[in-house]
């Protein structure tokens, strides 16, 4: 059997994610079948099992990817990140991202291996961003935690509601920022 190289890996790993993403945003985790997945990515089932061992190992692999790119996000600024990630909920380009999002937050409460990496995803970016909501008044990672709430609720709100204002919601979540121009400024502080 000739060895497949790193960039060849990488392109099939790839193209079988993005199936399974878009066949799982559609139909939800359970509704879809392997077969599925092999119809959408046009590879073999045989195929498929060598480089995943079912669907619950693509799942971990698109939420993992999918919280990497978030903390990504963040970048050297977690505010002005932060309200990027929101912004980014208003691109109709996201939908199904957003609807996928949702089916792993479902399926967290069903498989612990999916909840461990929800968890772990949710516990490293609260960790990083606590430090700098030292200054408010409540505790810095319960405050985190009610950011990461809020980013939570508009991917619901935002699949619920089509007039939904993006913009204008971004513009009241970063009143509640703190102001990095005055160190010691919670996000609770006036």
């Amino acid at each position: 059997m000739p060895k497949v190289d790193d960039a060849h890996f990488a392109a099939r790993r790839r193209q079988i994610l993005d199936a399974a993403a878009a066949c799982f945003a559609r139909e939800g985790f359970h509704r879809t079948t392997m077969q599925d997945i092999v119809r959408e990515s046009k590879i073999s089932a045989g195929l498929i099992y060598r480089y995943f061992t079912g669907k619950d190992d693509m799942i971990a692999a698109i939420a993992a990817e999918w919280h990497e790119r978030r903390t990504a996000m963040l970048g050297d600024d977690p505010a002005a990140g932060y309200l990027d990630v929101l912004r980014r909920v208003g691109d109709p380009a996201t939908r199904a991202e957003l609807q996928l999002a949702v089916q792993v937050w479902a399926e967290s409460v069903r498989s612990p291996a999916v909840r461990a990496m929800s968890r772990a995803n949710v516990d490293r970016p609260v960790a990083a961003v606590a430090p700098l909501l030292a200054g408010a008044s409540a505790d810095p990672a319960s405050l985190a935690r009610v950011f990461i709430a809020i980013y939570q609720g508009l991917v619901l709100q935002t699949l619920w509601d089509d007039d939904l204002d993006h913009t204008a919601f971004v513009r009241a979540v970063a009143t509640l920022l703190p102001d990095p121009a005055e160190p010691g400024r919670g996000a609770d502080q006036e």
